[in-house]
């Protein structure tokens, strides 16, 4: 029978406690050490030790993901979503052959091949990944032109990386908006933060708000409640 295997990536500022930490595992498993990470789990590892620099990026995954959806060779779109877009289940087909017109599209596979690219290194796409996954159910062709908008945008934009470097200003900055009311179904916001450490991107999110408010200055106290407890944990 076929043994389960599993990644692992270890970081430590101690290496006499990394190496122990490695001995230890190789003498309770199988394991195999591949020696300086340079890809992980389909993110590419970049260091500069000179200028203490850390990049991570997709551009492998995202050039897979394009040829999956026969998308290598498209034009690439400045935007992930355009300014005014507004998406709903009313615009999924109302007749049979429409129905199944749309079942065939592979929507689910795309936004799950996005939102694994969104979730590592693409905070820019978040709020576009966020919207085109509603609508998994109720899919309707202004849907799938998103998100083929959004595989056109990482046409574009799939050198982009994280950049990491080491600073001397050991702060944390987090920013927070929502389009208020924005989902034309339900009248629910879509909250959108992100925290900077160092002045460097360490965490994001974009989801709809799971409960309906009255105002704009509502949506704002939620705001200010809850995303510093995202950053505690």
């Amino acid at each position: 029978m076929q043994q389960p295997k599993d990644d692992i990536l270890l970081a430590c500022t101690n290496m006499s406690m990394l190496h122990n930490c490695k001995a230890f595992l190789a003498k309770h498993f199988n394991m195999t050490d591949l020696g300086k990470a340079s890809y992980f789990l389909g993110i590419k590892i970049s260091k500069n030790g000179k200028r203490c620099l850390l990049g991570l990026s997709q551009k492998t995954y995202t050039e897979k993901i394009l040829k999956r959806f026969n998308m290598e060779g498209c034009v690439g779109s400045d935007v992930p979503i355009l300014k005014g877009d507004k998406f709903s289940t009313d615009q999924a087909p109302k007749t049979d052959q429409g129905k199944h017109e749309m079942a065939e599209k592979l929507y689910a596979s795309l936004v799950g091949s996005l939102m694994y690219a969104e979730v590592c290194t693409r905070p820019d796409i978040a709020f576009s990944v966020s919207v085109l996954g509603r609508f998994q159910s109720n899919l309707g062709q202004a849907h799938w032109i998103a998100g083929k908008r959004v595989m056109r945008y990482l046409q574009r934009t799939n050198d982009y990386k994280l950049v990491y470097k080491r600073g001397d200003r050991l702060e944390v900055e987090g920013y927070a908006d929502a389009d208020f009311a924005g989902c034309k179904d339900d009248s629910k916001s879509t909250p959108r933060y992100v925290f900077l450490f160092s002045g460097v991107v360490i965490s994001w999110r974009s989801n709809r708000q799971p409960l309906t408010v009255a105002s704009n200055m509502w949506q704002n106290f939620w705001l200010v409640m809850k995303q510093p407890l995202k950053l505690c944990g």
